[in-house]
């Protein structure tokens, strides 16, 4: 069993909340924006975007970052 099936079966995702800045790197990604794109426009370092991408992915229980853009257009998170 993976760490991301144990999170779901034991259903440890189910107080997260994103945050607004999680939220805008959905939207810009979703929008097609690079990561290093994403990070001028908010002024962190690509570093951090990566960072939050894959925490915002660990959080929802998928594999990448473009799945996290996908549940969170498909739950309307963004």
């Amino acid at each position: 069993m993976t760490v991301v099936d144990e999170r779901r079966r034991t259903g440890q995702d189910e107080g997260w909340a994103p945050t607004g800045l999680d939220l805008e790197i959905l939207s810009l990604l979703a929008r097609g924006l690079t990561i290093d794109a994403i990070a001028r426009r908010i002024g962190v370092s690509d570093r951090t975007v990566r960072r939050r991408l894959r925490t915002v992915a660990d959080e929802l229980g998928v594999d990448s970052s473009i799945e996290a853009v996908v549940h969170a257009v498909r739950t309307g998170l963004i």
